[in-house]
């Protein structure tokens, strides 16, 4: 008589992300008996909302200059992504049908420029590998006795997995399933994790009413100058401040001098193909009887938004721009001087810095106060820019985890 098979090793994937919905593929790929549980009635609603502006999924360039974008950061991080590269991420795409290609600015896209589909195909990937999906279950932490704890239709519901990945999020977009809650359930079992801070932000500078009457306008074309680095791109004004791909390149550092002395100032080049003498001479050629709104207008090309944010700057001072010499308005232009006092809250970033710190982990993603539960994605202490590197580094990390949990089962 021959012994019946034992019953397969089962893990709980809590958060349905690409961190955690990437650790119940790789599980499933490997037998496991996964669930996913959300606290959400879906899965997967911060990756399509992240698509709506094209599903930035990684970067083209090279490794080291790519694992340079997310900082001195502990080498956990590096590894994962090295394990799992952006050419591998574009490889398993492919492998769902959905075809990558490299944008201009070396950023890496569906072809479809959305979400929906790629996710789709993954949920029926997970399906087929009877990957099993809870939503509506919110994690409470852990029992008495160590089993997890859900809040589920009012009830609560425990259960008892051989492993355990933790993929709730960061506390950004907190109505898309990820609010931080957990962090006070980390502390409780001892584990250290640091504040949770906006990323990829806003930023809030005491704008006056006439530029306030800008809300919503681009400024493009522009550079960003703060503590001796100069970033390219676009940004947004705000009814209290900016925003936009320009101002968040500078998250980190301009979160950090507020925090440490109340306040920071950026310079912004509204014109950065064109030197200050190149103005002068374009100013002063055409001012003639024009006004200076026309001037700036047609002469230095400015938008309606980026002549208000000079007579912004000049509001301090107590006077007019035409007050300012040819070459005093081409040196203005070149570096307005914008004074931020805040950041935007965290939950209207893009991401979130601060989490669980790597040195809470052992070299498998598993918490060393923990035994057998690993962690992934954003609710790991790192931080990285707009540009693929945050959903490259979810997904990474994700796979990373699970390979960790998989060790664990086999040896448990």
């Amino acid at each position: 008589m021959t012994k019946s098979a034992s019953p397969p090793k089962t893990a709980a994937v809590i958060g349905g992300g690409p961190a955690g919905l990437m650790a119940a593929e790789l599980l499933g790929r490997a037998g496991v008996a996964v669930t996913v549980y959300d606290r959400m009635p879906s899965v997967g609603r911060k990756f399509l909302m992240a698509g709506r502006g094209g599903l930035n999924l990684t970067h083209s360039e090279d490794l080291p200059e790519f694992l340079a974008r997310y900082g001195d950061i502990a080498p956990l991080l590096p590894r994962a992504i090295e394990a799992f590269p952006p050419p591998a991420l574009r490889a398993w795409c492919e492998g769902l049908g959905q075809t990558t290609f490299v944008g201009s600015s070396g950023r890496i896209f569906p072809t479809t420029m959305k979400a929906s589909p790629l996710l789709r195909a993954w949920l029926h990937r997970l399906a087929d590998l009877e990957v099993a999906f809870a939503p509506r279950h919110e994690w409470l932490g852990w029992s008495g006795n160590g089993k997890l704890r859900f809040a589920h239709a009012g009830n609560e519901v425990l259960v008892a997995p051989d492993a355990t990945v933790l993929a709730l999020g960061g506390a950004s977009w907190p109505r898309l399933g990820s609010d931080g809650g957990w962090v006070k359930v980390m502390e409780a079992r001892g584990v250290a994790v640091a504040r949770l801070k906006p990323s990829n932000c806003g930023f809030v500078t005491p704008w006056s009413e006439a530029m306030r009457r800008f809300e919503g306008e681009p400024l493009k074309r522009i550079a960003i100058a703060f503590a001796g680095r100069t970033v390219r791109g676009e940004a947004v004004i705000t009814r209290d401040g900016l925003e936009g791909g320009a101002i968040y390149a500078f998250s980190s550092p301009l979160r950090e001098a507020i925090e440490a002395i109340g306040e920071a100032e950026i310079a912004v080049d509204l014109k950065p193909d064109m030197t200050a003498a190149a103005l002068v001479q374009r100013l002063a050629a055409r001012r003639g009887k024009q006004s200076l709104a026309n001037v700036l207008r047609k002469s230095a090309k400015l938008s309606p938004a980026a002549a208000a944010l000079l007579r912004e700057a000049m509001r301090p001072l107590g006077k007019p721009l035409s007050a300012l010499t040819g070459d005093k308005l081409a040196a203005l232009i070149k570096a307005v001087p914008v004074r931020l006092t805040g950041m935007r809250p965290v939950a209207t970033a893009i991401s979130s810095a601060g989490g669980v710190p790597f040195n809470e982990l052992d070299e498998t993603f598993m918490l060393k106060k923990c035994p057998g539960v690993f962690v992934a994605g954003e609710m790991l202490d790192w931080e990285a820019p707009t540009g693929g590197y945050l959903l490259q580094g979810c997904f990474s990390t994700g796979l990373a985890s699970a390979k960790g949990a998989l060790a664990w089962l086999k040896t448990g």
